[in-house]
């Protein structure tokens, strides 16, 4: 970030700019063009274009008597393009609220035309007091084909999970699973040492396609390869793997194995992303004057193979979200570039709807 610089060197500045705009007739198209580059601000997105200005809110129809809840996850169907995502059976937080997935046994899981909005699929409801630390694997037309993890019980030993975010298919079929969702809100060494001594976790579980547990690596902290709530999970072309390491405000990206490779700082505070091609999107819902001064809320883009803002998708305002704004959790793109935010808890703007569609026209 710019730094103050004293008096003497502004006033030094001024006087060399003079100087140099009366000897060179074509100094005001540099100066013009200069001025231009520095207004382009990865942190607020000022200044940068927004490559999906149509914004629709509420996108995508529930079945009659429905309503929606919050959410955090969208995905792209591999062979038709449609949309995958969730809604948390009307509930308007991520859990432990008067309405939930534990007490409200709708389907959660809907497939959306991405053309219209229309409802192709809708299942995963589950049995009363059996949700919770969990990972299932369904079938597209919702039969459930595996499970990992001990319904309703949290846990830190091999195989178990404690407040599972997201889960990824590996390029040979193995399965990871980014696990603890508290440590994000630890921003102390004691913080962390108590999370630690209860049974807080933030670390990625990989498992054969079969579900048999191969490995674990991290924990909560600061240095690579640990974790203040490893948020969200994707592969790139490479076959490297990314995670969205929340509360310490980076990407991580680490081989199959989990040896860390390299970083990703200028993408926000990032709750969800997703790769097309060569660009990067990610979607930051939680930066705040309180616990990520001066960064807004929105989608930043930028390529793959380096830590550098191209474009931004700006968020809503909202008066009691001052500076900072709305944005979703979860993110997809689509054939066409149009980009699909599932609204979470910190983000829901308006009753009625947890998806938001950004089109390129």
């Amino acid at each position: 970030m710019p730094t103050p610089r004293t008096v003497i060197s502004i006033f030094g500045a001024c006087a060399l700019f003079l100087l140099t705009a009366y000897s060179n007739p074509d100094s005001r198209a540099t100066l013009s063009a200069q001025s231009a580059a520095k207004v382009a601000n990865p942190i607020t997105g000022e200044g940068l274009p927004n490559p999906a200005p149509k914004v629709t809110r509420n996108w995508g129809e529930l079945p009659a008597g429905r309503k929606w809840g919050t959410s955090a996850g969208l995905e792209i169907d591999p062979k038709d393009g449609n949309i995958w995502g969730y809604e948390r059976c009307g509930a308007g937080t991520a859990g432990g609220g008067p309405v939930d997935c534990d007490n409200t046994p709708v389907d959660p899981i809907f497939k959306f035309d991405r053309h219209t909005g229309k409802v192709l699929a809708n299942f995963g409801a589950n049995k009363e007091g059996t949700k919770g630390h969990q990972v299932h694997k369904f079938s597209p037309k919702g039969e459930k084909l595996l499970s990992l993890g001990v319904a309703g019980k949290a846990g830190s030993a091999d195989g178990q999970f404690n407040q599972p975010n997201d889960v990824v298919v590996g390029p040979d079929g193995s399965i990871y699973v980014s696990d603890g969702h508290d440590a994000q809100g630890m921003t102390t060494a004691a913080a962390i040492a108590d999370g630690l001594k209860r049974g807080a976790t933030s670390r990625i579980s990989k498992f054969t396609a079969a579900g048999k547990f191969i490995k674990s690596w991290g924990t909560i902290g600061v240095r690579h390869g640990e974790f203040r709530t490893p948020h969200a999970l994707m592969f790139d072309a490479r076959g490297r793997l990314w995670v969205a390491d929340r509360g310490n405000h980076r990407l991580e990206i680490f081989d199959q194995d989990g040896k860390y490779l390299e970083s990703r700082y200028m993408f926000g505070r990032t709750s969800g992303f997703f790769i097309k091609g060569n660009l990067l999107y990610t979607i930051d819902s939680e930066s705040g004057p309180l616990n990520h001064p001066n960064w807004r809320d929105g989608v930043r883009i930028g390529p793959v193979d380096e830590d550098r803002i191209t474009a931004f998708i700006p968020p809503f305002e909202r008066e009691d979200r001052v500076y900072q704004g709305t944005a979703g959790e979860g993110i997809a793109v689509d054939a066409d570039g149009n980009v699909y935010a599932a609204e979470g808890p910190n983000s829901l703007v308006q009753a009625g709807g947890a998806f938001t569609k950004y089109s390129v026209k």
